[in-house]
């Protein structure tokens, strides 16, 4: 390979992207410029992939976690052989092209995650590494290498500061995560100023301390030194590497070093000056030197090769291991195997009751060991969101644990653990549940107060844009926590959590109501599932005299109804005050009353059935309608219309035992009947 080729190939790979932001009058060249040298020997030399078919199960993973500087990637990909066309790339940032603005997943071939928000792709690679430790050391067998492979990411000075970086930077240190490698684009410049102004710590030393193992390339530049970097990062295997490559911002161009680089077009005059400083071409734009692509073609020749290898390795697994071939293949399809839920509790009716928490408890427990993608935990809260999975041991490196390898759940400390234990770093457990998902073969939950889902939003949001398959447990979901006081009772987030699209969030309202939400949570497909939990104890409801708790799949459905079948006034809630309407209910029909009780654990799935089923549900014809939830009353207005009434939260909450909270805040029978009546006079 010439040193002459290998700049073409380089300056091929900068002037696409150049071209790409100038076409689009949008973008960010400035990141490209300077990082295409170790893009270029990373994607030719070291990561390994089969662009004919990029979701090869074995593959490295890349995550471009500076995702603004998205043209570099789509580049690389037209490059290497995917099928992502030169018109694409003259359609950057255009309506309907394959290369937006920052890269989405399941949208431009090769793209593994959706990135943008800065931190967010380096957790997420964290989760994909993660996903690798766990898949191996449950697989692999001796003489029987199937799980192989590792994760890359390019990351900014942005990323590294954000906070859920740092959080994911830390677990992913202590849990010696040796085949993850971050290419840090060091370059002393961010969006609106050099780095002199805000960010001045020793780098190196700060990962080191997380326990990383740290390269320095002094000259982004040096393709060899690059190599080298890479090669030594790939046979340190005691923990992830992070190489900071000292690059120049917008390299060659009259605003290289300059923040100015950094998210605007060069311009005309520009464009031209910084190809003649790096001896390209002016003229054609977006240029495709034949010997250049030839050489980065050469991928898929490779790619090709290395799957042919990996399915001869799969063969003799599947014939040395049939029923662990099928476990896996099941678990990277996301399908769930035959008699999952058969052990599933039917809890018996109780006018005490349990938490919903702790029947999602009951029902996790029944369903891992039949479910071996079920993986994840807690940031820091297992002993009160009651998720971890007992004698299924935790995932972290066996050295990690001293003399001490029991682990937590009973089933020692190993990458196979499925009890994994995020630390009290919410943000970067939601980021890295979607690299595990993003990954494949794992099923990842997470779980803590649906108060700290404030931490959280972006990589639930992230997580719906993506159509990840992640589940989310929040517990301690309202005013009924009690003590704690009004810093950790939720108000408004049930109201915010609906509002992310492409998300399903469910409030059950009782024992069998959590064994059925667990059940949709686990069979949804291509999005985030949110349960929420109940700290208190609810009633169990006798389901001989109510409807069947299956109703949950439809997001509401009538409970009880009045018994003539024709309601005057239908009571509808969510969650803990489902029991609280029964009991209304229960001494409105004794005055008279005809009532309807409706359980609406779901707004998304109730609103996805059709416009009948809804209707039946709550007829048009009812106008008498009141909601009960001990969350803000944003939203509900849709469902009771305008001659309806809802008790809900609208101010913060207090501290006092949790049953003072409630009757204080009007959940009581006393004030549901009377607020209802009123909608009858």
């Amino acid at each position: 390979m010439s040193e002459l080729l290998d700049q073409q190939c380089v300056n091929m790979i900068r002037f696409l992207s150049v071209d790409m932001v100038q076409e689009a009058d949008s973008g960010h060249p400035g990141m490209p410029l300077g990082a295409a040298p170790m893009a270029y020997v990373l994607w030719t030399r070291f990561l390994r992939y089969n662009p004919s078919n990029p979701d090869w199960v074995d593959r490295d993973r890349f995550v471009l976690s500076a995702g603004h500087a998205s043209a570099l990637l789509y580049g690389l990909l037209y490059l290497t052989g995917y099928a992502l066309s030169l018109d694409e790339l003259r359609r950057f940032r255009q309506w309907g092209s394959k290369t937006p603005g920052h890269p989405e997943r399941g949208h431009t071939p090769g793209v593994e995650v959706t990135t943008g928000p800065l931190g967010q792709g380096m957790a997420n690679a964290v989760g994909m590494a993660i996903g690798e430790a766990q898949l191996a050391a449950r697989y692999n067998r001796s003489g029987h290498t199937l799980i192989d492979h590792h994760t890359y990411a390019m990351v900014s000075d942005g990323d590294l500061m954000e906070g859920v970086g740092a959080e994911a930077a830390s677990l992913a240190g202590h849990l010696k995560l040796g085949k993850l490698t971050c290419l840090y684009d060091d370059n002393d410049v961010t969006l609106s100023a050099g780095t002199n102004i805000t960010f001045t710590e020793d780098r190196a030393a700060r990962f080191r301390a997380y326990g990383w193992h740290t390269i320095r390339v002094d000259d982004g530049n040096d393709l060899a030194a690059i190599d080298l970097a890479l090669t030594q990062a790939r046979e340190y295997t005691r923990g992830p590497s992070l190489i900071l490559v000292r690059t120049h911002i917008g390299y060659g161009s009259p605003e290289q070093d300059s923040f100015k680089a950094h998210g605007s077009p060069l311009g005309v005059d520009d464009v031209r000056k910084t190809k003649e400083k790096l001896n390209w071409p002016t003229a054609p734009e977006f240029l495709v030197p034949g010997a250049a692509l030839a050489h980065c073609r050469k991928a898929l020749d490779r790619g090709s090769e290395s799957e042919a290898d990996w399915n001869d390795r799969l063969t003799a697994y599947t014939n040395a291991f049939p029923e662990l071939a099928l476990e896996l293949k099941i678990s990277l399809c996301d399908d769930l195997p035959a008699g999952w839920d058969t052990d599933i509790p039917v809890f018996p009716a109780d006018a005490k009751g349990i938490a919903t928490r702790e029947a999602s408890s009951q029902v996790m427990n029944a369903i891992a060991p039949k479910l071996p993608a079920l993986t994840g935990g807690s940031a820091d809260l297992d002993p009160s969101t009651k998720t971890g999975l007992k004698g299924l041991g935790d995932f972290n490196p066996p050295a990690a644990s001293g003399e001490d390898t029991q682990g937590s759940e009973g089933g020692g400390w190993s990458y196979a653990g499925r009890n994994l234990h995020f630390g009290v770093r919410e943000h970067a457990m939601g980021a890295i549940m979607n690299g595990m998902a993003a990954h494949g073969g794992i099923i990842p939950y997470g779980a803590t107060f649906l108060i700290f889902s404030d931490y959280m939003r972006p990589p639930i949001r992230l997580a719906a844009l993506s159509h990840l398959h992640v589940i989310h447990v929040f517990t301690h979901d309202s005013i009924a926590l009690g003590e704690d006081g009004p810093t950790h009772q939720p108000i408004e987030q049930l109201a915010n959590l609906r509002a992310i699209p492409d998300l399903t969030l469910l409030r059950p309202g009782d024992a069998n109501e959590t064994a059925v939400a667990w059940q949709v949570a686990l069979e949804s497909r291509g999005r985030p599932v949110l349960l929420v939990l109940s700290r208190q104890a609810v009633p169990t409801l006798d389901r001989h005299r109510y409807a069947s708790a299956q109703g949950v799949r439809r997001g509401a459905y009538v409970l009880k109804d009045a018994a003539n079948g024709t309601p005057q006034l239908i009571l509808i809630a969510s969650g803990s005050e489902v029991g609280l309407i029964v009991a209304a209910a229960e001494r409105l029909q004794v005055e008279g009353i005809a009532v309807r009780c409706v359980s609406m654990p779901s707004w998304d799935l109730f609103d996805a059935l059709p416009k009948g089923d809804r209707d039946a549900v709550l007829p048009p014809t009812v106008r008498a309608r009141l909601a009960v939830e001990a969350g803000a009353a944003q939203g509900w207005h849709r469902y009771v219309g305008d001659a309806g009434d809802v008790i809900a939260v609208d101010r913060f909450g207090a501290s006092a035992p949790g049953e003072t909270v409630l009757r204080e805040y009007g959940f009581t029978v006393d004030n549901v009947c009377s607020r209802a009546k009123s909608l009858l006079s």
